[in-house]
């Protein structure tokens, strides 16, 4: 366990590699920096100049001519046979004179010039190097200046202050890490029953959830020293000094026993090994070191290793294996009550007007993390500050929803009438879609203000309650109602725009997946034909099927989006009237609610028609 492997390349491996760039150096760049301010001239020059007493100076050596202009400017030619070169220099009247240059050995030169030097560097280093390994308590060769020092950072009886409190939305991972807690602060009930505290525990989920947050919590719930580290800085250049890093940081772990090690992004470190050859031999070496470290350390005393990652596929098995990082965390998006409790958490820090309702600002951050409800509760102060009010409105919190959503409003981009009747068409499109379906979320805004994100207008819906399961029905409504806006324009205007990109983006994807991975097709039926990869990243997807099947799910995609496409075509049509007027509303106003969106949809029924073409 405290053996320490010796690098597989020797350490002169790395002198040499200095010395070959020393060489490269002298031989390659120091003529250029030699004497810069010295201009080379042909010979002709330099005789012309004697000729017509311009030189003052001159220094003939072994292989060049230097000489002064009486411009003080420097010159440089190259040595010639000129017999008559001293007589036509004691004529210009300048001062000229010879250099004898003592020739040395070449042999002592090269000792002299490179080889002493080199020495020297190689003694010294080696002094600094085992001086640093002696005081950090490692083996001779295990360091080299300092480089196999762990630099993690220290949070010494939970000075951060941060407890269970401080972190909302996640109570089953709080309550799965408050066993933790519980054995680092009584260990003696736990070993009464003969009981093992896991050696490790995974945090794994999306980014912005709250990982290293609940890591930190654990350290202030349980008043224990909190390591923290993240998995890139083991990974060094020199192959053995992650490796280093990872005995030093268990090292400095057994010694403040009990204390949590935490380990943010491990898969950097602890990524599967593929046995190619070539591959990042330093990041496999560390990997080995910080799984030999694990198996070796004594679990009683008091050690808990935390890690996170939002790439578990991509972490080695032997990992997590029992011994190991045996307990996964799960960390994933907050439901609604977790959002509206994140909400208040991070609105304890500011100055909030009484009436604020968190459940619809939740309502309307569906699929926020905590990072970016936290961002939301900042910008509505920021908002606050900007209109010169000294309290957070309920109005600063819903803008800033829309400004994590959609950007900032872009007031300087002026859209032309023709273009802001299109928009408006457009966005009532998706709206009337939605409202004309059963199974649909309810319309919550609508707006046309162009948006930094480059959106000229955006239709918002917010469900009344949080769904987890979604219908075959309510996916085709989906469908449906992002082709809104492009049927609308068609219906209207007889022609397409390019506003629609992100509409068929996002109604592609989904009718995608409803017959690759939800089995929703008459076509190939219960059949799953494309692989989730990076779950928390995106959520890229990977066919498993054949050429010719991807050739047929190209065309049952074609043909489900035309099919929604014709029946929020139809509901345009037959609901002409509600859209004009809702139209015209929103082109005067920019903006409507949903509740106006409502009254107006419900009151209309034969409002007059805009003159911007026949239905």
């Amino acid at each position: 366990m405290n053996e320490v492997k010796r690098p597989r390349k020797p350490l002169m491996f790395y002198y040499a590699i200095v010395l070959l760039a020393l060489i490269l150096f002298n031989a390659l760049v120091m003529p250029f920096l030699t004497n810069p301010n010295v201009t080379q001239v042909d010979y002709s020059e330099f005789m012309n100049m004697t000729n017509e007493k311009l030189v003052s100076e001159v220094m003939i050596e072994d292989n060049q001519i230097l000489f002064k202009g009486k411009n003080n400017k420097l010159y440089r030619t190259g040595l010639m046979d000129d017999p008559e070169l001293t007589q036509r220099l004691y004529a210009s009247g300048a001062k000229f004179s010879s250099q004898i240059v003592e020739q040395m050995s070449p042999i002592l030169s090269i000792l002299i010039s490179w080889i002493l030097p080199m020495v020297l560097i190689i003694g010294v280093g080696n002094y600094f190097s085992k001086k640093l390994v002696e005081r950090a308590g490692g083996g001779a060769g295990s360091m080299m200046f300092g480089m196999g020092k762990s630099n993690a950072k220290v949070y010494v009886k939970s000075t951060s202050g941060i407890k269970f409190d401080d972190v909302a939305g996640e109570d089953e991972a709080k309550e799965i890490l408050s066993e933790i807690v519980d054995f680092l602060e009584n260990p003696k009930k736990y070993e009464a029953i003969g009981a093992k505290m896991p050696k490790g525990a995974l945090l794994v989920g999306p980014p912005g959830t709250g990982k290293t947050l609940l890591a930190k919590a654990v350290a202030g719930e349980a008043n224990v020293p909190f390591f923290s580290i993240s998995g890139s800085e083991f990974v060094e250049m020199f192959v053995g000094m992650g490796a280093a890093k990872v005995r030093d940081l268990f090292k400095q772990a057994n010694e403040k026993a009990p204390c949590i090690v935490f380990i943010d992004e491990v898969d950097a470190i602890g990524g599967k090994r593929d046995g190619r050859i070539g591959g990042n031999d330093e990041r496999e070496q560390t990997l080995n070191q910080l799984l030999t470290e694990m198996d070796g350390f004594d679990g009683s005393k008091g050690v808990v290793i935390l890690a996170a990652t939002n790439r578990p596929e991509s972490l080695d098995p032997a990992l997590l294996r029992p011994g190991r990082f045996d307990r996964r965390v799960p960390v994933e998006l907050p439901d609604l009550k977790g959002r509206e409790e994140i909400l208040k958490v991070h609105a304890r820090k500011v100055n909030m007007q009484p009436n604020v309702d968190f459940g619809a600002v939740a309502r309307a951050a569906a699929g926020a993390s905590g990072a970016e409800l936290a961002n939301i509760v900042n910008e509505a102060a920021l908002r606050a500050v900007r209109d010169g009010r000294k309290t957070v409105t309920q109005a600063d919190l819903e803008e800033s929803v829309e400004v994590i959503i959609a950007g900032y409003q872009k007031k300087n981009r002026v859209l032309s009438d023709k273009e802001k009747m299109v928009v408006a068409y457009h966005e009532i499109g998706h709206a009337l879609v939605a409202a004309k379906q059963s199974e649909s979320a309810p319309v919550h805004k609508i707006t046309i203000i162009p948006r930094t994100n480059g959106a000229l207008g955006y239709t918002m819906q917010v469900e009344e309650n949080e769904h987890f399961l979604l219908t075959r029905e309510e996916l085709e409504n989906k469908i449906a109602t992002l082709t809104g806006g492009r049927a609308a324009e068609a219906l209207v205007f007889n022609q397409i725009t390019t506003g629609a990109a992100n509409d068929i983006e996002q109604a592609t994807r989904l009718a995608r997946a409803m017959i690759t991975r939800y089995g929703m097709s008459d076509a190939f039926g219960m059949v799953a034909m494309e692989q989730l990869t990076n779950q928390y990243l995106g959520g890229d997807t990977t066919l498993v099927c054949s050429d010719e099947t991807s050739n047929r799910i190209d065309e049952v995609v074609r043909k489900l989006i035309a099919a929604q496409y014709d029946k929020a075509f139809g509901l345009l049509k037959d609901n002409a009237p509600q859209l004009h007027a809702l139209a015209k509303y929103l082109y005067e106003h920019e903006t409507i609610t949903g509740d106006e969106f409502m009254e107006i949809l419900h009151k209309t029924e034969n409002p007059p028609a805009l003159p911007v073409g026949e239905a």
